[in-house]
């Protein structure tokens, strides 16, 4: 495959694109970069909505989102396991490190049961 570059089709290219886009400043006149004073005077969404919406509604549009923070949380860890074991684990679907967890537990829970006959 032979490809030639030719600079003066690059530069009416590179011409025609640079035409194309549009000047920052002129991109939104009602929503200008803010300055310093701008910074120094906002106010946070808390204080603001209230007044333009209502506090039932402010209180819907504000309240957390995403999982609730569990009452017990989980230890990252980095462990190696052997492939196969993964694998299979992984065959069974969303929630395959849950079931991991589970049976880690389960052998924890047997080994107790054990020790506690033995005494």
């Amino acid at each position: 495959m032979n490809i030639e570059f030719d600079p003066e089709k690059n530069a009416r290219n590179i011409e025609l694109s640079m035409k194309r886009k549009s000047d920052p400043e002129l991109i939104d006149k009602e929503n200008p970069e803010w300055t310093d004073d701008d910074f120094l005077h906002a106010r946070r969404a808390v204080e603001v909505l209230p007044e333009l919406f209502g506090p039932e509604v402010v209180g819907e549009m504000l309240k957390s989102r995403g999982r609730p923070k569990a009452t017990e949380t989980k230890t990252h860890l980095n462990i190696r396991l052997d492939s196969d074991v993964v694998e299979a684990f992984k065959a069974t679907g969303r929630g395959w490190q849950t079931r991991i967890n589970s049976a880690l537990r389960e052998w924890l829970h047997e080994r107790e049961l054990r020790e506690s006959r033995r005494s």
